[in-house]
């Protein structure tokens, strides 16, 4: 897997519909063992609850889900297809029902899981982990604010930032932009300033334009 989507941030939202109230929480985890773990913090904390159903998906092909009570497929399915249609793994999402009395059918259950899975998702937000290269560079105080905007021109990510005599300062670029960051650095400083490639490292970074979504 050269590139995947996961969740942003930990959330949660509310949703309330015909008086029942539905709390949907989305976290990052990195296995099935810290999945489970996050659905049972969540069951003890909202212990009084009709229902505290529950999906997660991980990058290794791993998917689970339980309707925990409710009709069978109108809960855990509807919200793990949420983080299939968006690709994001290595995800667990809980949406508890306080339950306010009136009956929503099938399909408001369906509907009101689906939207509180969704709105936890765009509350935690989506990044991408993707393989990027790492490049090291140092230069005068006065360059610092420049070569920030020229890394972040180039869609890179600003790492360690070293402040002695002069700046070093680590700068993570997409696989195959490099080169014209790096270039673009070179001409600015007409030629005092070399950066160069020490390595490459999968790491996260926030979508921001929601991939057209």
């Amino acid at each position: 897997m050269t590139e995947y989507y996961i969740p942003t941030s930990t959330s949660e939202t509310e949703l309330v519909e015909k008086r029942s109230r539905f709390i949907g929480q989305v976290w990052h985890v990195e296995s099935e063992a810290e999945a489970r773990a996050r659905i049972e913090e969540s069951k003890k904390k909202h212990y009084d609850a009709r229902h505290n159903c529950w999906c997660y998906r991980l990058k290794d092909g791993t998917e689970r889900y339980s309707d925990d009570g409710e009709p069978q497929g109108t809960a855990g399915q509807p919200m793990l297809n949420v983080f299939q249609r968006e690709g994001v793994v290595d995800v667990v999402c809980v949406v508890t029902r306080y339950f306010g009395g009136v009956l929503l059918g099938a399909g408001g259950l369906v509907r009101a899981y689906t939207q509180s899975a969704k709105d936890a998702l765009d509350a935690a937000g989506i990044s991408v982990v993707r393989q990027w290269s790492r490049v090291e560079l140092r230069f005068p105080y006065h360059l610092l604010e420049r070569i920030k905007l020229e890394a972040e021109g180039a869609g890179g990510l600003l790492g360690e930032t070293d402040y002695a005599a002069d700046v070093g300062l680590a700068v993570f670029l997409p696989e195959g932009g490099e080169a014209a960051f790096m270039d673009r650095v070179v001409e600015l400083t007409a030629g005092a300033v070399t950066p160069a490639v020490t390595g490459y490292e999968f790491r996260a970074a926030p979508l921001t334009d929601g991939r057209g979504k």
